[in-house]
């Protein structure tokens, strides 16, 4: 064959024939298609995809450059199947059959209550956790639907997917994807056997608390996403620990900027209600024993979710969530994680005859106060005494921080995430040195 036939060949791939195929012109087109000296993959019916195909193992064979750009298309095409497909926005006569007009059975992964109603169910073929909740502060629907695209963009390991979303009268129904594992609550607190925890080692616990703190610190700075994120939710209820890998799953990504929990639309309300204080004051000054009726409280009033031990001061003052607010709440649950107590709990005291309240970070506080021996006596007993100690009391004292009254001294959770990762490290090598080791057999039979 001539270097122009080649060149020709080269600019617009055909199949190639044997030579007893060239020397009989009279063969049918196709008994030539059938022949094809080139073709390792079985022809299909479909002309194009037969044409592909030969274009295909021509190219493999003759050029190597043009090789490298079918490849390239391959992974091109693999990498958008690979994409995160378009957040789903759910009819609400979907989410009632799913489940059976709410009638179903509800679902719940831990033994404690839960302030949002939720059922496990099939939503166009995915196996799916529906959670109903009620809109904080009214959101249009053009900005609803533009936040819940920006937000199920957003995917990494420690969260638990967005999937969509539907919208009837004053609730949202929120979709994420079922994840098979067990709540933090019922793994730290067995209500069947208070003794007895599957997080028994020290290591399976930094785990969780290195997952967790990735995950917070990917949610608040490394979205990519022009919105400030803000978890709101952040409790050891919600969050989902998986088997076998025992990996930490965060629950409820988004629901606070999906229900109007935001600093935005706080602001936006408050500025309003204040306004329509000026212009009642205005209107009632001329009458003075009308001024008595006023009710200037109300203006600031405001309902907001929270979980008793997990707020922050300033969000139980203002009901406003922050991202300070999510470092305090995280804190409280690594302080409950390696303590294996409740956040806040109530005692009674049979002296004054009143209940005493009890919170993590008194406990935390007195027994860091006290060095190493009162540490250890406030490390979860369930550990057998099986931790390295510096770890634990540099550990204790980064959650001590992230619970501080005044959040402008609370660290941000990219150092706090860092800090995990590093003591996580310092408990690996520990560990690693404190294993039995194995392949060494010991015989007590008598010699």
């Amino acid at each position: 064959m001539c270097k122009t036939k080649k060149a020709t060949d080269a600019s617009e791939p055909r199949p190639v024939f044997s030579r007893s195929q060239r020397t009989r012109p009279s063969q049918s087109p196709g008994a030539q298609s059938s022949s094809l000296s080139h073709s390792a993959i079985p022809s299909s019916s479909n002309p194009t995809s037969d044409l592909y195909t030969s274009s295909l193992s021509y190219t493999k064979a003759t050029s190597s450059g043009t090789g490298t750009s079918i490849s390239s298309r391959t992974s091109l095409s693999s990498l958008r199947e690979s994409l995160p497909e378009n957040p789903h926005i759910y009819h609400i006569s979907e989410i009632r059959a799913a489940t059976n007009n709410f009638l179903a059975k509800r679902y719940s992964s831990s033994s404690s209550a839960s302030t949002a109603a939720c059922w496990r169910c099939k939503l166009r073929g995915r196996d799916t956790v529906v959670f109903q909740r009620k809109f904080r502060h009214k959101i249009q629907t053009s900005q609803l639907k533009e936040r819940l695209s920006v937000i199920c963009r957003s995917h990494h390991m420690s969260i638990i997917k967005l999937l969509g979303a539907s919208v009837s009268g004053d609730h949202i129904y929120l979709v994420y994807e079922f994840v098979e594992g067990s709540n933090l609550v019922d793994c730290l607190r067995n209500p069947r056997n208070p003794s007895f925890t599957v997080l028994s080692k020290w290591m399976l616990r930094m785990q969780i608390a290195t997952d967790l703190a990735h995950g917070i610190d990917y949610v608040h700075n490394k979205t990519g996403l022009n919105l400030s994120i803000v978890h709101n939710h952040i409790k050891s209820s919600s969050i989902i620990v998986t088997e076998p890998s025992f990996n930490a799953k965060i629950c409820h990504f988004g629901t606070a900027q999906l229900c109007g929990e935001t600093e935005e639309e706080v602001a936006v309300e408050t500025d309003t209600s204040k306004r329509e204080t000026e212009i009642e004051e205005i209107t009632e000054e001329a009458n003075a024993t009308s001024l008595r009726k006023l009710k200037r409280s109300d203006s600031g009033d405001r309902q907001f979710e929270g979980v008793r031990g997990y707020m922050s001061p300033e969000f139980r003052l203002s009901g406003v969530a922050t991202q300070k607010s999510d470092v305090f709440s995280f804190g409280v649950v690594v302080l409950e994680l390696f303590s294996g107590e409740e956040a806040l709990k109530y005692r009674f005291d049979k002296k004054t005859g009143n209940f005493v309240r009890t919170s993590l970070m008194d406990t935390a506080e007195a027994a860091t106060a006290e060095g190493s021996d009162g540490l250890r006596r406030w490390i979860d007993r369930r550990l057998n005494d099986s931790f390295p100690v510096d770890v634990a009391q540099k550990l204790i004292r980064l959650a001590l921080d992230c619970v501080h009254v005044d959040p402008d001294k609370r660290p941000d959770m990219g150092r706090v995430a860092g800090k995990i990762s590093k003591l996580y490290l310092e408990s690996k090598k520990w560990s690693d040195n404190v294993n039995i080791p194995t392949g060494i057999s010991v015989s007590l039979a008598p010699r």
